[in-house]
């Protein structure tokens, strides 16, 4: 069973970064193999070494969402510094006959030199809101692809997905406690996107290590079943962590356990925490048998494949913290936030750029790179001249500019933390409704097609 939440939860040493570091270790393989076909015929015809846009967008939010909210390009920025071809990767490369000898020796001194800007991580976004935009050589920026849509689609999933919970939850704490329902590496990513939406504290301890995330758990059903008695389970949790941790109760008997609790922790105990039956119903029964035990400060916390709609539907009951696992590291049924990577414009023989778009069904997209900018109401606001309408304000900040990653795009968790509060505070009622319902806008965005 899961960690539970706990009132004195741990916190990650002070020494933690924001941003994870460079591994040392090559990120170039983290790549679909016709990246490398493409630029293969790109640099044999010269069309590599043509200027090129390639921006990110989601033509549509999943389904019932009212809005997306963005998360990854913390992580991403790590993994692009080590997107390097060294000689591990082209022996790979050349035993495999993935690409020509020619290829080879230009993928040997391979550095991303372009410019790279985005919507800040923490934001939100709808449907076709350029959200990255990469500007480079066609060849440089289109082996990019399947990284940047990787880390993207899944930390913009799971923050999307939290950010729903955290309008649910009204205030009260959230911990994410998902790991065990991902890849191993997909947790650590997950329990960040989940903190920048807006949970407090998460399970993972590698979280704490590369993100700062606080920390917090206790005990699991196996803590109790392993000792002879429930009275001896707890016994020991509440000598090791203190009485102020949070017991769960629920192994054997929910009100025979509350009393146990009560009994050993004294009516100053942290908290107890429900990891099974009718959640609303169990609480309501839990808080009374605490208040009548005197453990009126005793908090309440419950676990048990939460999502955003379950915890609306708490509200009435008298829970004080929700514990979320499956449903937010899968981003609540949407583990992916569907965003592509295309290319807008292409440089010509003449040093104009060409606006390029896709046109088949259900798939198009608007051509020519675009600078995006908001009203204060909201409103989206495209221009393909680089301008900003007046009362108007730019949101893309840059990220990588001529190849070098800029110090102050390393803010990392915490920054992004911040923004995501501020987007949510902002959001009108409409799109914070939970139901679903079609993706919010003030108004329709202007494109000018000038």
């Amino acid at each position: 069973m899961t960690t539970a939440p706990s009132t004195t939860s741990g916190t990650a040493p002070s020494t933690a970064r924001s941003t994870a570091p460079s591994s040392g270790r090559s990120t170039a393989l983290l790549t679909d193999m016709y990246e490398l076909t493409m630029l293969d015929a790109a640099l044999a015809d010269g069309t590599a070494g043509r200027p090129a846009v390639f921006e990110a967008f989601a033509r549509r939010l999943p389904a019932g969402r009212r809005f997306g909210m963005l998360a990854g390009t913390g992580r991403l920025l790590p993994l692009l510094r080590d997107f390097r071809f060294d000689d591990d990767v082209l022996r790979f490369l050349k035993d495999h006959r993935v690409v020509t000898d020619a290829t080879l020796r230009h993928l040997e001194t391979f550095h991303f030199t372009g410019t790279i800007t985005a919507v800040p991580e923490g934001d939100v976004y709808w449907p076709d809101t350029p959200v990255l935009s990469a500007r480079g050589t066609f060849g440089e920026a289109l082996i990019l692809e399947t990284l940047v849509l990787s880390v993207l689609n899944h930390d913009t999933a799971v923050a999307s997905a939290a950010a729903r919970m955290v309008i649910a939850a009204q205030g009260r704490p959230l911990i994410e406690m998902g790991s065990r329902r991902v890849h191993e590496e997909a947790a650590v990513a997950a329990a960040r996107a989940a903190h920048i939406a807006g949970f407090g504290t998460t399970s993972n301890l590698e979280a704490g290590v590369r993100f700062g995330v606080p920390v917090a758990g206790t005990a699991a059903h196996a803590s109790v079943l392993a000792r002879p008695s429930e009275r001896a389970a707890l016994a020991a949790q509440v000598a090791q962590s203190g009485p102020d941790t949070t017991i769960l109760v629920d192994t054997y008997d929910i009100a025979e356990g509350i009393r146990t609790a009560i009994d050993v922790a004294g009516t100053g105990l942290g908290g107890i925490r429900l990891d099974s039956g009718d959640l609303l119903v169990e609480s309501r029964r839990a808080r009374d048998l605490l208040d009548s035990l005197g453990a009126t400060g005793t908090q309440i916390s419950v676990t048990s494949d939460l999502d955003e709609y379950i915890i609306e539907e708490a509200q009435g009951a008298p829970i004080d913290r929700y514990g979320v696992g499956t449903r937010v590291a899968t981003g609540s049924g949407a583990p992916t936030a569907s965003m592509v990577y295309k290319l807008v414009a292409i440089g010509e023989d003449d040093g104009t750029m060409r606006p390029v778009a896709k046109k088949s069904a259900s798939k198009t997209s608007t051509g020519g790179a675009k600078t995006l900018s908001r009203f204060p109401d909201g409103r989206e606001v495209w221009t393909l001249d680089g301008t900003v309408p007046d009362g108007a304000t730019a949101v893309h900040e840059t990220l990588v500019e001529h190849g070098e990653i800029r110090d102050e795009a390393d803010a990392g968790t915490q920054r992004a933390r911040e923004r995501a509060r501020e987007m949510l505070a902002d959001l009108p009622e409409r799109a914070r409704k939970i139901a679903h319902g079609e993706a919010h806008r003030t108004s329709e965005p202007w494109r000018d097609e000038r």
